[in-house]
């Protein structure tokens, strides 16, 4: 039987290093592996488990001591940290107590509580629904009169309350944070409160209580003008839910491309149309456009127009069928059973002054009139007051013009950024804020500009 042979490549030919190390050199290879002291090297040589084990003590005392130095000193700035705090909020708990003091004064706690006695006993009576808009009335005011003794009271025990905890702190060898964190929770909430009470103290219009009802229309500018007025809208509509408003989109008109055409939103709450009263105007934003695909710089504008929300029963006004235009069309959209099939939309024109609405959100032609009526009263009631018409045949046309030189205020996004109120001169540069709907400063400067306007005029007249 014949071996099978295998047969494997020739080996390669590398050049071949010779590895030689002689006893010497590799016992000074090792020496020099671990370089060590001689004298440490014969310490621990000489040491025994005992001295290990006092060494080892020694090094955790330094250890510990090291560690407890550190947290001493953590602990020294965390004190002189807390101090600094309770300096700042032991200022701000004085700053507030004065102002409570000056609401308090201010607003005439005896005054309302006479007021307070007054009223209850005209509610009591039993005739009072004989004459259902004047116990309306009576009944609104006398919750007026409740909510503000009410609020003024908590004033004065919240600040009492910080007071305290400002006092205890003080007698204290240590600080709490906890109670300090609750302090400046309390003081916080209680600017805040004093903000807006003093702010609706500059309201004193007979419809600044009420709701609002805001119409957004685009005006020059095209597809730009379009999409800005969808802006406006959810810069509306985010104002009223971060004063924890109800807000509802009851009317929205889509644009062709982008945005929409118009839309008109009701804000329910107490004090909304005072606040949003100074919106009315034309609100211009200058920024490139999206829409344009050399990234140009564009100009566009829309108009907005506020309303009191009011109800049926308070519209105290008669219009003579003669002076209105009541026109109907389809009400347009996307479809639905109603939607370009029926004219359910309807447009009243107030033939004397010119001043127009429309109304499509309902499904029903009627139900579209009737609104469509209240919202012409209410416009009409506060163009009168505006305007100090003894009579609404003399109110003028109040169309707000969407367009330049009408502007009440421009928002900037290019080259800068910039918000600036034209009637105030009130600017900030975080525009985003504003767009989130961030405008009480621009609410209150404003307010405060119209009181002071209010004040020259009535002195003048003297």
């Amino acid at each position: 039987m014949g071996c099978q042979h295998r047969s494997f490549p020739p080996p390669l030919n590398l050049p071949r290093t010779s590895l030689s190390c002689s006893g010497a050199s590799f016992s000074r290879l090792r020496a020099t592996s671990l370089i060590v002291p001689a004298g440490i090297r014969a310490q621990f040589a000489a040491s025994s488990p005992a001295n290990a084990l006092s060494s080892s003590a020694r090094h955790l005392k330094v250890f510990n001591a090291t560690t407890e130095s550190q947290s001493n000193i953590a602990s020294s700035e965390n004190t002189e940290w807390a101090l600094q705090d309770f300096y700042i909020l032991r200022k701000e708990v004085s700053v507030a107590a004065e102002r409570v003091e000056e609401v308090r004064d201010a607003t005439g706690l005896e005054r309302l509580q006479a007021d307070l006695s007054a009223l209850e006993r005209k509610a009591a009576d039993s005739s009072l629904w004989d004459d259902p808009p004047k116990a309306q009335e009576i009944l609104l005011a006398l919750t007026d009169v409740k909510d503000k003794i009410k609020q003024v009271n908590d004033f004065k025990s919240q600040v009492e309350e910080a007071e305290t905890i400002v006092k205890l702190t003080e007698e204290l060898d240590s600080i709490d944070t906890g109670l300090l964190e609750e302090a400046s929770k309390i003081t916080r909430e209680l600017i805040t409160a004093l903000n807006r009470f003093e702010l609706t103290q500059l309201l004193s219009g007979p419809y600044d209580k009420e709701g609002a009802v805001v119409t957004i229309t685009a005006g020059a500018g095209g597809t730009d003008a379009q999409d800005w007025a969808d802006m406006l809208l959810r810069m509306y509509v985010r104002w009223g839910e971060n004063q924890r408003y109800r807000s509802r989109v009851a009317e929205k008109s889509m644009g062709d491309e982008a945005g929409i055409k118009s839309a008109t939103i009701e804000i329910e709450g107490r004090f909304a149309y005072g606040y949003l009263s100074g919106e009315k105007g034309t609100h211009r934003i200058v920024r490139q456009s999206p829409f344009n695909s050399k990234g140009l710089r564009q100009t566009s504008f829309a108009g907005v127009e506020v309303m009191p929300l009011l109800r049926e029963e308070s519209l105290n006004l008669d219009i003579p069928e003669e002076d209105l235009e009541i026109s109907f069309s389809r009400a347009g959209g996307k479809g639905g059973q109603n939607v370009n099939k029926v004219e359910t939309a309807v447009r009243i024109v107030h033939i004397p002054s010119g001043v127009t609405v429309r109304c499509t959100e309902e499904r029903s032609q009627l139900a579209n009139k009737t609104k469509a009526l209240s919202r012409l009263k209410a416009k009409l009631l506060v163009i009168a007051v505006e305007q100090r018409a003894a009579e609404i045949k003399q109110i003028r046309g109040d169309v707000v013009k969407a367009e330049w030189g009408q502007q009440i205020r421009n928002y900037v996004f290019h080259p800068y950024k910039l918000v600036k109120d034209v009637r105030t001169g009130h600017e900030t540069t975080d525009i985003v804020s504003v767009m989130d709907g961030d405008l009480e400063p621009f609410i209150k400067t404003y307010l405060k500009h119209k009181y002071s306007a209010g004040v020259g005029e009535r002195s003048g007249v003297q």
